[in-house]
């Protein structure tokens, strides 16, 4: 249903124009099951006011065929491409991104290795059956107790951070007999984000080591019998739309892997991950298979140069195969027009607050980031011209904003249903209990059916954590004298 056209408002951002039909969703932004039907967003069959009525909102949904068929897609796109130069590819899903044990078995399935960076990640893969050898484990610090687990299960490589982990990790492989296969991170130099990317001498970061310091680290790892050196990882950034920072970085790290193979066999060379996705009309991020015959096709004029064998390239892609796979739903409690100057005389424009259910703890990207989303309505459609609207959450804080800038039709009201698309990656792995809110459960849907594959938490669950709270002496809020008042 096409709406009435209307004049920008003055408050909007440049890259956010007036839709001509404020119902219409923008093509890569949603999942591919996502379509209106009779004027209800419906994802996996499923209408969307079934949804929120059956598991409540705030909501994050799931489109399991759709967050399968990416995971396939992204492997099949780095195997082919590295085949054509003569090599293989190993695809590591980022389980940062979002994880939990479904998700992780979809993965598996999927052929994809799994990357993980805490004894809880480690536990969730575990948990899904996951083969340890399939696995990588991240992370600048490390604890002992991590550290002698994932050595103990048989991990596939442990990616070395500092120096202190090289002795950590050599000695819980020695105490297990076994030969702990490890990379060692470095920092190329290179920062990209979207289509944009900074080369430098160094970087200032926690993570990884200078590429100035590696030959020494990884003399230092070799000297150990425990453990075995796979080779090089770096990661450049996140939300990179194009391959020219990749191909920086693989140029410098090919230099160094090329000094490294003389005093022992790199078999492999891991570019990392921080391919985006859109999240508005704006963003236009270049397909997979692109970017993968570009890196393939750089990493193989590199080693021709430097007349080096090919090694196995390894990724780490998390958020461009889950993040547009899911979608938040939401509830609208309260709307309110808010007049904004935007002229030294004095002239206003209004931009309408549209307040939801959940808010930063389900979506902290906004207030991390001042990430960028999108929103439609879900329950149904109108022919309402388009206002400018800044859907807000509601906790107890000003920088508690959902999407900063949007339009959407003129008559949205309490009581509607907003849809969120791209929220599958770390919107559900950064929620909290802020304003002791339950955080929201996750549902999967494929072909017209919807289960839960992570519960949401109750008031009960988050008292339940606290030592003082005693359910037998719990009181009512209101005293019998004040009811009797």
């Amino acid at each position: 249903m096409a709406v009435s056209a209307a004049a920008p408002n003055p408050l909007a951002p440049p890259w956010l124009h007036v839709p001509a039909d404020a119902n219409a969703l923008a093509p890569g932004l949603w999942s591919r099951t996502v379509s209106r039907e009779g004027g209800t967003l419906t994802v996996g069959g499923v209408a969307a006011s079934e949804l929120a009525e059956r598991f409540g909102t705030p909501l994050y949904v799931i489109d399991e065929d759709d967050a399968r068929s990416r995971a396939v897609e992204v492997r099949r796109a780095f195997d082919d491409a590295f085949a054509e130069v003569g090599t293989a590819a190993k695809v590591y899903y980022a389980g940062k991104a979002f994880l939990s044990v479904e998700v992780a078995r979809w993965m598996d399935a999927a052929g994809l290795f799994i990357d993980v960076c805490s004894g809880g990640e480690l536990a969730v893969a575990l948990a899904a059956g996951v083969d340890p050898e399939r696995l990588g484990f991240h992370g600048n610090n490390k604890s002992l107790a991590e550290i002698e687990r994932a050595v103990e299960v048989g991990i596939g490589a442990i990616v070395i951070d500092s120096l202190q982990e090289i002795d950590r990790v050599a000695e819980a492989a020695a105490r297990h007999g076994v030969r702990q296969s490890v990379r060692l991170r470095v920092n190329s130099g290179v920062h990209a984000h979207t289509h944009a990317f900074l080369a430098t001498a160094h970087e200032d970061q926690k993570f990884g080591i200078g590429l100035e310091a590696a030959v020494d680290a990884v003399a230092r790892i070799r000297s150990h019998d425990s453990l075995a050196f796979k080779g090089l990882h770096c990661h450049i950034g996140s939300q990179i739309f194009g391959a020219d920072g990749f191909a920086e970085s693989a140029a410098r790290l090919l230099t160094l892997h090329r000094q490294l193979l003389e005093g022992g066999d790199v078999p492999e060379l891991n570019l990392g991950g921080g391919f985006g996705i859109a999240y508005t009309s704006a963003d236009d991020p270049a397909p997979i298979d692109q970017l993968a015959r570009r890196i393939a096709e750089t990493v193989a004029a590199g080693c021709e140069e430097l007349d080096l064998p090919l090694p196995v390239v390894a990724f780490e892609p998390g958020r461009s195969i889950i993040g547009t796979a899911g979608l938040t739903l939401y509830t609208v409690g309260t709307t309110k027009d808010v007049p904004v100057a935007f002229q030294d005389d004095g002239e206003s424009a209004l931009r309408r607050y549209v307040s939801v259910d959940g808010g930063m703890s389900d979506n902290a990207r906004p207030a991390l980031y001042e990430a960028d989303y999108s929103a439609r309505i879900a329950n149904r459609v109108s022919s309402v011209p388009p206002a400018l609207v800044r859907v807000a959450g509601k906790h107890c804080e000003s920088g508690d904003i959902v999407v900063d800038a949007e339009y959407l039709p003129g008559d949205v009201a309490p009581g509607d249903l907003l849809a969120v698309p791209a929220t599958g990656a770390y919107c559900f792995a950064l929620s909290s209990n802020y304003n002791y809110l339950g955080r929201p459960p996750v549902v999967a849907v494929r072909g017209g059916d919807a289960r839960v594959i992570v519960r949401g938490e109750t008031i009960d669950d988050l008292l339940a954590r606290d030592a003082a709270y005693d359910p037998a002496a719990a009181r009512p809020t209101a005293s019998k004298e004040r009811n009797q008042a």
